[in-house]
């Protein structure tokens, strides 16, 4: 039997391989609700380098991540 992925793999394997991910990405798409903090861990404990841009949607701002450098 297959080992599951987490939820933080997933993140990391999109932020591979699309550069970028929102919180309605992460949770949509890998159920992921709590985005910053797995983005936190791939920072500080992983040595991502990802940075934070607020944008502005329709409804508001909201976080894009940009990885922008792959290990």
């Amino acid at each position: 039997m297959a080992k599951k992925k987490s939820k933080a793999r997933k993140v990391l394997e999109h932020l591979i391989k699309y550069g970028s991910i929102t919180t309605w990405t992460a949770f949509t798409k890998y159920k992921a609700t709590r985005l910053s903090a797995i983005i936190f861990n791939l920072r500080h404990r992983d040595g991502y380098n990802i940075e934070s841009v607020e944008q502005k949607g329709k409804d508001g701002y909201f976080v894009e991540y940009i990885l922008h450098e792959a290990k």
